[in-house]
């Protein structure tokens, strides 16, 4: 079975998430999220994030016929922790965002499993940011 990975906060469930994980499916078999914690979404998000804590966010995502499996990740501090995850999933492919902020990290974490990396291009759609500002959220 071909796993797929892809990462990420999923706050508030968009257009541009939906297009995304749709496109990561069709790389493989099975769909994995691996969902961040409530905590990490705080620190690199700010004080007004998430929205929705990381099981509504999970459940959001598990009603998502093409998403396989949710994982749940506790608040991670270090890359290491981030390495140890991705090789005990074992994907054959990690899937990413154009512009992902940690593209490299991501790349380093593929290579080192055997894994592919592949870059999915961004749609022009407001993102979960965007939309928490526009109503009046953050």
């Amino acid at each position: 079975m071909k796993k797929v990975l892809v990462g990420g906060c999923f706050d508030i469930l968009h257009f541009g998430h939906i297009t995304f994980l749709k496109q990561a499916k069709m790389l493989g078999d099975s769909l994995i999220v691996a969902l961040e914690s409530d905590g990490n979404v705080k620190r690199v998000k700010g004080d007004m994030r998430p929205i929705h804590t990381q099981e509504q966010r999970r459940a959001m995502l598990e009603a998502l016929s093409f998403v396989d499996e949710v994982i749940l990740l506790p608040p991670m501090n270090t890359d290491q922790e981030y390495v140890t995850f991705v090789q005990k999933i074992q994907p054959a492919v990690i899937a990413v965002t154009e512009g992902d902020p940690i593209l490299e990290k991501k790349r380093q974490q593929a290579n080192l499993v055997g894994a592919n990396l592949v870059v999915i291009p961004k749609i022009r759609t407001p993102s979960t940011s965007q939309l928490a500002k526009l109503l009046g959220l953050e």
